[in-house]
């Protein structure tokens, strides 16, 4: 198997470059061209479209985005183009290629509201600029004639890059007091469960005839088990940071409300998915959230 690698060093793409090693033949790329004269920056659609027909991969998995929640408010033309034109040019050549695309989107294409685990087919309504391309992007894959599986997943965090778990440590080291948002619910995503995951779904999706293979394309949701707040997942890394032997400065974490921390982009309150469609389709068994944080805690430290 021949497996094309795009975003090979953001946070999940970092992880992928290791997960999809024992699948096959892995050719990873970043916006840089390579030694071969391969460059895999989607917003340039001619060198994406030499990248593809010169690997002719089986697999295509995009791990790159625009994920500038804020910046997106402002920089809609940018955020459009490499979350939405840029995937729907992509599943265009993946059709042409007959080769699988791997692609990664958010809960933000949801409204963010109620207090339910958002399940597949719920219906999509996105608050800010950044949900809205990321659900065009997905609109440009039921649209397209490719073979896809969309992974929909939330509050991505890994050793490597920034992410809430650096941030907390870094101003519980110089600051006695916090104020970490109480009102809004999700799940920390590890970049190595997702990618883990996404090399299980990969060897099980060639195992099947191609009928078989027609019944698995869509969208999916990926996140571990379990759900907590931002203030509970701040206090929970603070408990293991000491217990870990770090010294950190911080005495008292005070919960608040969304509207007290205003942003540029609206935020979701409920960002809960139902992962049971992914379990049961794949034969897969999740973690609850927490093992993933420790180990990236301990990881940082």
């Amino acid at each position: 198997m021949k497996i094309l690698l795009l975003g090979k060093n953001g946070q999940v793409g970092w992880e992928l470059q290791r997960a999809l090693q024992p699948l096959g033949q892995v050719v990873a790329l970043d916006r840089t061209i390579n030694l071969n004269g391969l460059c895999g920056d989607i917003a340039n659609f001619a060198a994406i479209k030499d990248a593809i027909e010169s690997i002719n991969p089986d697999v295509v998995v995009n791990a790159t985005a625009y994920t500038a929640v804020d910046k997106a408010e402002s920089e809609k033309e940018q955020a459009d183009l490499i979350n939405h034109f840029a995937v729907a040019h992509l599943a265009k050549l993946c059709e042409q290629q007959d080769a699988l695309l791997i692609h990664y989107s958010t809960d933000y294409v949801f409204n963010g509201q109620g207090e339910t685990a958002w399940i597949e087919d719920d219906l999509a309504a996105p608050i800010n600029h950044y949900g809205q391309t990321k659900r065009d992007g997905e609109i440009a894959l039921e649209n397209s004639n490719a073979r896809f599986i969309n992974f929909r997943t939330c509050w991505v965090y890994a050793a490597r890059g920034q992410n809430f778990i650096k941030t907390m440590l870094k101003l519980a080291q110089i600051k006695e007091e916090l104020n970490v948002i109480q009102d809004q619910v999700g799940v920390p995503t590890g970049a190595a469960l997702i990618a883990d995951v996404t090399a299980q779904v990969i060897r099980y999706y060639f195992l099947q005839n191609k009928e078989q293979q027609k019944q698995l394309h869509g969208h999916y949701h990926l996140a571990p088990l379990g759900e907590t707040t931002w203030y509970d997942y701040a206090n929970y890394i603070f408990v293991h940071a000491r217990n870990h032997g770090t010294v950190l400065t911080i005495q008292k974490v005070h919960p608040i409300a969304t509207t007290a921390y205003p942003t540029p982009a609206k935020r979701p309150l409920n960002s809960r998915l139902n992962t049971q469609k992914l379990q049961q389709t794949f034969k897969l068994h999740l973690p609850e959230w927490q093992l993933g944080v420790d180990q990236v805690i301990e990881e940082i430290l």
